[in-house]
Formats: C-alpha cells, sequence, structure tokens
C-alpha cells in the first residue's frame, strides 16, 4: 500500500510538472514570473484565437473583431495601459475595400489587349476614354525621371510600376496612390502602369489584382483616377516609353467601401526612473485568412477553415504570455505591446502603427516581432535579423533559459526579413528581428500546415509552445533591462533610417 502512495504520489507530481518548464538555472531567475508559467495558460490561449468559432481570423470578419476583443481584455485583465493618449486598447486601422472590375477594355497604338490577362485595373472610378499617352519614368516626382515639364493635361499617364528603389507588392501600391494623386493634380485622365518587376510573376499579380482588396484608406479623398497596370515582363509594350501613343479605355471601375479594423496595444511602465521613457515594443499579427470557398484551395466539405494556429495564434500567445510576466514584475524600460492586424493583405497593420505610433519611435528603441509559418525543429528558436539588430546575446540567453538553441536567418532565399511585419518599423530606423519557432528549411512540414486548413491547435506541440513562449519573454526582459540600447550592424541598409529616428 506504502509502495501504491509513493507510485501515486510521483504519478501526480510527474504531471504537475510536466504543465511548466523548470529551466536549471539560479534562485533569482526561477522566481521570474516566465519561469513559472503553466503550459495550461498557453494552450488555453491557443485553444481560443484559433478555435474554428473565429473563422479564420480574415482582416474586417467578425471573427478578427473577437480575436481583437479577446487580446485587450486580456490585457485589462492583467492590469496593462492603453498607451498614451488612448482611452482603450484599440488603435483603429481604417481600411477600404476595392471590389474587382466588372469589364474592362484597353487599346494601345490600335493594339487591344485582353482584359485580366495582359492588363488588370486596379483602382479608379468607371472611365470611357481616348485620348493619348504621356511617358513620366517612374511618375514619382517632377524631375527628369518624372515629369519633367511634361503636359499631361486630358492624358492617359505612363509610368513604370513601383520605385527606382524596388520593393514589395505592398510598396509597389503604396507607390502607386502617389503617382495616381501626383498626376490626378496635373490634370490627367487615367494612370497606366507598366509592370515589369520580377518580384512577383504576373499571373500572381493578376489574380491578387482580380479579386477583392482590402487596403489602407489614405488620409485624404483618393484621386478619382483610373488606374491600369500592364504586363510588359517582355518589354513588348515598349513603344508606350514614347509619348503620343493613341489610347482607348473602357473600364466598369472599382467600387470602394470602408471597413474599420484594428490594432491592440497595451503599455506596461518600466522600473527605472530614467529607462522608462524608453520603450521596447513587442508585437505579432493576429489576423489570418478565414474561411475557404467552394471550389478554392483548401476547401472541402469536412473542413474549410484557415485556423492559423500557427501563423500566427502561436505568436499572439507569445505576447499574452510576456504581458502576464511584465504585468507581474516590470523590467526597467517601458514595454508596448501590440497585436498588429492585417499582415496577411500586405502588413497594413504594421505599416499603419509605423506612420501613426502610439509612442514616439525615436523612444522606441527595438521591436521584437514575432512571425510564424511553423515550425520543424523544436530544440530551437529561429530569428530573422539575429545579426542585424544588436540583441544576438540577450536572445540567445533568453532561448538558452529554457532550453533551446537560437539559429539566425534561416532559409535566406525567401527573404522573410522584409515579408513580416518587422520590416515596417526596420525601415523606420527601429532594430526589428522577427522571432520564429524553430525552422531549418521550409520543408514539408512547414507546408504541410502553412496556410492549410490543417493548422489547428490539435496539432500543436504544446510542451514547446510554453518553452517558445517563455523563451520570447525572458529575451524580451533582457532586452528591457540591458545598459545600453541595441543597435543596427555597421553598414546595415536600415543603419542610416536608425541615425535619422535615433539622432546617433
Amino acid at each position: 500500500m506504502n509502495k501504491q502512495r509513493s507510485l501515486l504520489f510521483l504519478a501526480i507530481l510527474a504531471t504537475t510538472t510536466s504543465a511548466f518548464t523548470q529551466p536549471k538555472t539560479n534562485s533569482s531567475f526561477a522566481k521570474l514570473p516566465e519561469a513559472n508559467m503553466p503550459r495550461t495558460s498557453v494552450e488555453a490561449h491557443i485553444r481560443f484565437l484559433a478555435a474554428d468559432e473565429l473563422q479564420g481570423r480574415k482582416t474586417g470578419a467578425s471573427g478578427n473583431m473577437v480575436a481583437a476583443r479577446y487580446i485587450a481584455e486580456q490585457f485589462r485583465l492583467l492590469g496593462l495601459k492603453p498607451a498614451p493618449g488612448q482611452t482603450d486598447f484599440y488603435q483603429t486601422v481604417p481600411l477600404q475595400l476595392v471590389k474587382p472590375t466588372g469589364s474592362g477594355s484597353l487599346t494601345i497604338g490600335g493594339t487591344p489587349l485582353e482584359f485580366k490577362k495582359q492588363f488588370v485595373v486596379i483602382a479608379g472610378p468607371p472611365a470611357d476614354l481616348n485620348t493619348e499617352t504621356v511617358y513620366v519614368g517612374y511618375g514619382l516626382t517632377e524631375g527628369a525621371d518624372g515629369y519633367n515639364n511634361r503636359n499631361v493635361n486630358g492624358k492617359v499617364v505612363v509610368a513604370q510600376v513601383g520605385s527606382p528603389e524596388g520593393g514589395t507588392g505592398g510598396s509597389m501600391l503604396a507607390a502607386s496612390q502617389q503617382k495616381r494623386r501626383l498626376a490626378a493634380e496635373k490634370g490627367a485622365v487615367a494612370l497606366i502602369e507598366l509592370y515589369t518587376s520580377g518580384t512577383m510573376p504576373w499571373a500572381y499579380v493578376t489574380q491578387a489584382l482580380t479579386n477583392e482588396q482590402l487596403s489602407l484608406a489614405s488620409g485624404t479623398q483618393s484621386p478619382a483616377l483610373p488606374t491600369i497596370w500592364v504586363d510588359n515582363a517582355k518589354n513588348q509594350l515598349g513603344a508606350l516609353k514614347e509619348s503620343g501613343q493613341p489610347v482607348s479605355l473602357q473600364t466598369s471601375g472599382r467600387p470602394l467601401t470602408s471597413v474599420n479594423a484594428v490594432n491592440v496595444a497595451g503599455v506596461i511602465e518600466g522600473t527605472d526612473a530614467k529607462l522608462k521613457n524608453e520603450y521596447v515594443m513587442l508585437s505579432a499579427h493576429f489576423d489570418h485568412i478565414g474561411v475557404a470557398k467552394p471550389g478554392s484551395p483548401g476547401y472541402s466539405e469536412t473542413d474549410s477553415i484557415f485556423n492559423g494556429t500557427r501563423d500566427n495564434a502561436m505568436g499572439v500567445v507569445g505576447l499574452l504570455t510576456a504581458a502576464k510576466a511584465f504585468s507581474e514584475q516590470p523590467p526597467k524600460r517601458s514595454i508596448i505591446i501590440v497585436a498588429l492586424n492585417g499582415e496577411e493583405i500586405g502588413l497594413l497593420g504594421s505599416r499603419y502603427y509605423a506612420e501613426h505610433p502610439l509612442v514616439p519611435l525615436n523612444q522606441t528603441i527595438f521591436n521584437l516581432n514575432i512571425d510564424n509559418a511553423g515550425y520543424n525543429d523544436t530544440s530551437i528558436v529561429s530569428v530573422i535579423g539575429l545579426d542585424r539588430t544588436g540583441a544576438k546575446a540577450d536572445i540567445e540567453a533568453g532561448a538558452k533559459a529554457f532550453g533551446l538553441s537560437v539559429v539566425g536567418d534561416p532559409a535566406p532565399e525567401q527573404g522573410l526579413f522584409d515579408r513580416s511585419d518587422n520590416v515596417n518599423f526596420a525601415v523606420k530606423g527601429v532594430p526589428a528581428p522577427t522571432f520564429s519557432a524553430g525552422f531549418r528549411t521550409f520543408d514539408e512540414e512547414l507546408m504541410k500546415y502553412y496556410h492549410r486548413v490543417a493548422d489547428n491547435p490539435d496539432t500543436i506541440d504544446f510542451n514547446y509552445l510554453l518553452k517558445f513562449c517563455q523563451a520570447y519573454t525572458h529575451a524580451a526582459r533582457l532586452i528591457a533591462n540591458r545598459p545600453t540600447r541595441p543597435q543596427w550592424s555597421a553598414g546595415d541598409k536600415y543603419e542610416p533610417a536608425a541615425k535619422a529616428l535615433y539622432g546617433r
């Protein structure tokens, strides 16, 4: 009987301790909140955020707002405060829904182009135009690579897609808005952009731009100017670089409706009288891609919900873990925790925050972002920008405390640094790596779950999730407590922006 009782006691003890990560470390570390986080806490968060009832958390949909409400109320429960000047935890992100064009025809120099295959309508009202073209380079300036005193009144402006610096799809669309505004100011009646970028195949562009799109609403009224992208990958429309080409354009336009969305932000004040005026920003996006429609990829009669457990409910749970730990024992610097929206549709929430920060960016000394595609190695965390952003030792120490190693910048061919929310802070100068679940390559294990309906909570290794969240939290604590600010590596492409932002 005594032996049975001893075995029962050991079994209960094993069950209890398995719910915690027990790092082998000194007693002061063992007293930190993140060292004593129960597995049930992270499991409950992720089972809610990635539940079927949230319908994939698509930006603009009700499930997305339910997720935002959950995060905000967790902040309230933990005693976080709204950011300065805010009355609640929401930062409104003004979006606009652009519906696809029903019909269109375009003839240039007597040659008709095929709608949706050779050209797409990306913005603007209905049009019925017969005029001629004026080529303006990239169309972003008044100078030699722009308008250069050309008269475009009543004509169709032709420009190259994007900017001379290149960039992502989001930056090309942002540049298009600037061109549209300038062209409208100068009296143009339409804008045609020549798509020659190698960053995305034209077939991908046509698919993306012939569906409904969510984008940031501009602060001013968007000019009513029809805007067309045409395929010029092989310079087949090189003649358009010569002004005076006859052009005929008819389009039913792209209707706009307003959509409200939010980022969710809470603040924990630091304990040091001087350093509390500096902020470490912790971020992760909480949106995902919604529900597959019948006939679309991912749809089946048994499951059509993209739960987004790894991408990126896992990241949000990291934020909530940090919020709990720092609410119980704040670090020296202040912490602003921001759950970002609209990442899946072009990093929109982070772009809006970077332009409308809730605490000044020159007081935001670091951004530790979380984003995930999935994981294929539960012995590590992967950090994009580990060697570039000045906090390598802190991040490695944070992971080591919970038995994890760190791999920096796996899969460099994917260009991941510039594909997540961190890049919108990096371009402003803020050192901003992305902390990701452990992977070494983009392999079948990642792609089995990445943007798949199979990515549901029951497929998660909850013990690894706990260690991941604890490592993230402790790394953030070490960064927030360090005596000096992290700095970009010398010569990094974002270092000049940092010097401009911080004046050093």
